[in-house]
């Protein structure tokens, strides 16, 4: 591709090859699904199957980084030097400050961080939030929210700080609970067929939850461990279980209610 040359929009460029790499698993490969379907040709390059990097950097003028939160900075320091100017990086990491600060470090090509607010369990991004967080260069910001939004996406625009600010609470902290009440579960000794007898609705989405955490604990002691934020959540987490004990060691209704009372102006 030219480097002078204005991008097209999405209905009136040629389809050229898009790169993925760890699309063999997860977000990866649903992404692969993705642009495949939308006619792009997509190479894939997995820990034991691909083209290697230098070839993938020459075919594909996009290149997606997909593997997991703990060796993806190794990798983009990897591909960014063999991107060129005029070509697209971008990574489907849950965090965005130090991923996009090490595409931008490694790399001279314009600069995407992109976090799909789902998994890969979903058919389709129609209705589903996806947050972008421009780094460098907007042309082909342009052709990514084009076809993001051809296809239904919600999109919202952010720095890496503020994602990874709002992710300390959306992720971080929704699975610290998620945690908690396995931990809890762990020690009260009750019987898990006895428990679903006794449960509610509401109690077999928490079970759910707890389920699909501990079905992957790597993944989500990374994307809660690497938060930057992680240390004020997990400050505000003992300040407010420490209240909670607090009112229902004394077996105080009224203190309990005040609390509670203080959580709609919030939502």
């Amino acid at each position: 591709m030219d480097g002078g040359e204005e991008l097209k929009s999405v209905g009136e460029r040629e389809k050229f090859p898009v790169g993925i790499i760890g699309g063999t698993g997860g977000m990866g490969r649903w992404f692969a699904r993705f642009f495949s379907e939308e006619g792009y040709p997509v190479l894939v390059s997995g820990r034991k199957e691909g083209p290697d990097l230098p070839e993938m950097t020459e075919k594909c003028p996009v290149i997606i980084v997909s593997v997991p939160i703990g060796v993806t900075c190794e990798v983009i320091r990897k591909v960014g030097p063999l991107m060129k100017a005029d070509s697209l990086l971008m990574d489907l990491t849950s965090l965005k400050e130090e991923p996009v600060r090490a595409m931008l470090e490694a790399s001279v090509s314009e600069v995407l961080g992109l976090h799909p607010l789902f998994g890969p369990g979903e058919p389709s991004m129609a209705g589903q939030n996806i947050v972008l967080c421009p780094a460098r260069g907007d042309q082909w910001l342009s052709w990514v929210r084009e076809l993001l939004k051809k296809n239904g996406a919600c999109l919202v625009e952010a720095t890496p700080q503020r994602h990874d600010q709002i992710m300390a609470f959306v992720q971080a902290g929704n699975h610290l609970h998620t945690i908690l009440m396995g931990l809890i579960l762990q020690e009260a000794g009750l019987e898990p067929a006895i428990l679903e007898c006794f449960s509610t609705p509401v109690l077999r989405t928490k079970m759910g939850l707890i389920r699909k955490v501990i079905s992957q604990p790597a993944l989500y002691a990374e994307i809660i461990t690497r938060n930057p934020e992680i240390v004020r959540m997990a400050s505000l987490f003992e300040g407010k279980i420490a209240e909670l004990v607090e009112a229902t060691e004394k077996r105080s209704a009224e203190e309990l209610t005040k609390l509670m009372e203080k959580i709609p102006a919030a939502l």
